[in-house]
């Protein structure tokens, strides 16, 4: 399971890789317990976005309409995950009443 980090732990991490320019990103990342490869995104998202490591946590959305799906798509996995297990339950009672 991936780690998320808030916005502020982000930028901070930028700043600690400014404020320690004889540390390589690969000692920063170590140093932070986080991957290369993420302090580099993060770092790219910066650079996009004046500075900025834009962060969408929980409930975080863009509109709306964004949060309305977000919402919709879980209902839909929850009921996807509900459906597999009732079929899966129904095989099992079918395998039972035919021994």
């Amino acid at each position: 399971m991936s780690k998320h980090y808030d916005e502020e732990f982000k930028l901070d991490a930028l700043k600690y890789r400014n404020d320690n320019p004889h540390l390589t990103v690969r000692a920063v990342a170590r140093n932070l317990g986080i991957s290369t490869p993420t302090f580099y995104n993060w770092q790219k998202a910066a650079k996009e976005n004046n500075g900025d490591v834009l962060h969408r946590g929980s409930g975080n959305h863009e509109s709306e309409e964004a949060k309305e799906i977000a919402r919709l798509k879980r209902e839909l996995k929850n009921s996807e995950d509900a459906l597999m297990i009732l079929k899966k339950a129904m095989g099992i009672l079918a395998r039972e009443e035919q021994k």
